[in-house]
């Protein structure tokens, strides 16, 4: 402990008292105040396994898409993985997946011939984030409640870099027997499957 905090060593008559340097509030708030919480966790960076190499194709375990073959593009941070399908094939379009959540086989598709500036501008924070619409209370509104909701509408921006990442992707794919109906095909499991002796 500090001197300031402790205070000073006063001499009151015959003996010695230790006057605190902070005197104590004469009130206190009616109401508690949080208090903002102590995280003592460090942010180290994530540590992924070896076979999560750019080109691998990865099954997708989670999700909407779960049980698709993607082949993974890229590394982004705190070990989310951006994979396309391709769209064209088995219709996963370009996504993070967090990589807990996949597994990694040991077939390999050539990406070098992808667009690095589309993959840049992809793999940035803000791409997948939405944009949030202010609705406005209206009778019209009121009465559009009870219907079905309109379908989402992809934006021409991303179709075209959708378009761009696939198209290099798909010219590698033909040039392999067999191995766009293995991207088209989904995995499962049957009764007596042992995925642990798999080899992937």
């Amino acid at each position: 402990m500090s001197d300031s905090t402790v205070g000073q060593t006063k001499q009151f008559g015959k003996g010695q008292r230790t006057v605190p340097a902070q005197k104590a509030q004469k009130w206190y708030p009616v109401d508690d105040e949080p208090q903002p919480k102590k995280v003592r966790k460090t942010i180290r960076p994530t540590k992924l396994r070896e076979s999560l190499q750019p080109g691998t194709i990865l099954i997708l375990l989670a999700g909407r898409f779960r049980g698709k073959r993607v082949i993974l593009l890229k590394h982004l941070d705190q070990g989310v993985l951006l994979v396309t399908g391709p769209f064209k094939i088995n219709g996963v379009p370009l996504r993070r997946v967090n990589a807990r959540y996949v597994i990694a086989t040991s077939k390999r598709v050539d990406i070098s011939s992808v667009d690095q500036s589309v993959l840049e501008k992809v793999s940035a924070s803000d791409y997948f984030t939405k944009e949030k619409k202010a609705e406005k209370k209206t009778e019209e509104a009121f009465f559009k409640q009870g219907e079905k909701p309109e379908k989402k509408k992809v934006a021409s921006a991303r179709a075209s870099d959708q378009k761009a990442v696939d198209q290099s992707i798909l010219a590698s794919v033909k040039k392999e027997a067999f191995l766009g109906s293995y991207l088209a095909t989904s995995f499962s499991l049957r009764n007596g499957d042992k995925p642990h002796e798999m080899k992937w």
